[in-house]
């Protein structure tokens, strides 16, 4: 699994569809979800090169998720973080092995902690955030809030 940083151009081919030789997208990507992230980096002027999105690779390099961060870290040291997958790619180890490498990226980059939410009932991506070190900090009706220092 690799993390790849997207330009704001590729987001732009990607919610586009305008894939070219050596994009290798499988053809379920980018899922529904990734799209409003993708739109919203598409339509940037500039983007921090390190605190952006990222294609989700699995081991053939094909591109099926993506790991974003909300942005650079905040004045406390704090980074926010999201990620996906296609549904074929899931349950593989490819989101644990994302969350591990983005928080790697986000701690040599001088981030110090961060958080995640997901779904109450996401219990594969509460799992996921578990097994990369990351504890339960609160919840709402529907949301399961996490955080790690980095």
């Amino acid at each position: 699994m690799t993390l790849d940083p997207l330009t704001l151009e590729l987001a732009g081919r990607i919610v586009a569809r305008d894939e070219r030789a050596g994009d290798d997208w499988h053809p379920d990507y980018p899922f529904e979800g990734e799209l409003v992230p993708l739109r919203m980096l598409a339509a940037q002027d500039d983007a921090d090169p390190v605190f952006t999105l990222y294609a989700i690779r699995d081991d053939s390099g094909v591109a099926v998720g993506g790991f974003g961060f909300f942005g650079p870290p905040d004045g406390s040291g704090t980074v926010e973080f999201g990620y996906g997958l296609i549904e074929s790619a899931r349950g593989r180890g490819l989101a644990t092995d994302a969350v591990a490498e983005g928080l790697r990226i986000a701690a040599s980059h001088g981030a110090s902690r961060a958080i995640a939410d997901t779904d109450l009932d996401n219990h594969a991506s509460i799992r996921v955030l578990e097994k990369s070190g990351l504890t339960e900090t609160h919840r709402t009706e529907d949301k399961v809030f996490f955080a790690k220092a980095l």
